[in-house]
């Protein structure tokens, strides 16, 4: 059975323009993402470079377990909004509609699991300020370096986790909306930019995960 096609907008001559342009809009825009992530990373690395110490130090006193549970937990997503995609474009709706649901729990079990992760990093005074005092490991004249990290920390780890809510967001918003058949419904190309979205996300976790998990263990 062929899916139900929309027709194209008149700015476009044909669909698969349309389709096009709006795969490369997608594109541009997760390229224009980098942006808020960039400077972080840059900072990140400026601080790797000079305070080495400090940061394997400061790695040390992040939650491996907990760090690794949740790449699985986005690994796992990630595998459901590619399923969710194909089932999308072959027009089995409601089926994507569940994995579209899946897809957003697996989203929140990870801001769970982060949260969790959160709260025993503030008992453990671990959030830059004034209140700074990790209560094991590190030398005095690391304590800077080691504020640094967790600054960058907490802004690269949240900057990820609102990305990731806005993306939970799409993925509860496309699963009822594809309770409505086409063309009312969302069509299946909005799966497929919501997917593009999604993967990005996990993507930055991926280099995250091994700079401020990894990286301050494999020399302990």
């Amino acid at each position: 059975m062929s899916a139900v096609q929309r027709p194209h907008a008149e700015q476009f001559s044909s669909r698969e323009q349309q389709t096009f342009a709006g795969t490369f809009g997608m594109w541009v825009f997760i390229a224009s993402e980098l942006l808020f992530f960039g400077p972080l990373l840059f900072g990140y690395l400026y601080l790797r470079v000079h305070y080495p110490q400090a940061c394997a130090a400061a790695s040390r006193h992040t939650d491996f377990l907990l760090g690794t549970a949740n790449t699985a937990v986005l690994l796992t997503s990630s595998f459901v909004m590619a399923l969710a995609g194909h089932a999308a474009e072959a027009d089995r709706r409601r089926h994507a509609a569940r994995l579209l649901v899946g897809v957003a729990v697996l989203g929140i079990a990870f801001l769970v699991i982060k949260g969790a992760e959160y709260h025993a990093e503030f008992q453990e005074h671990l959030f830059p300020g004034w209140g700074f005092r990790p209560e094991r490991g590190g030398h005095p004249q690391d304590l800077p370096g080691m504020q640094l990290f967790f600054l960058l920390y907490f802004a690269l780890t949240g900057l990820h986790a609102l990305h990731l809510t806005i993306g939970i967001a799409v993925c509860l918003a496309l699963a009822y909306g594809l309770r409505r058949p086409l063309p009312s419904g969302p069509s299946g190309e909005a799966v497929e930019y919501a997917g593009l979205y999604w993967h990005f996300v996990d993507l930055v976790w991926i280099f995250l995960y091994p700079l401020l998990y990894l990286i301050g263990r494999a020399g302990s």
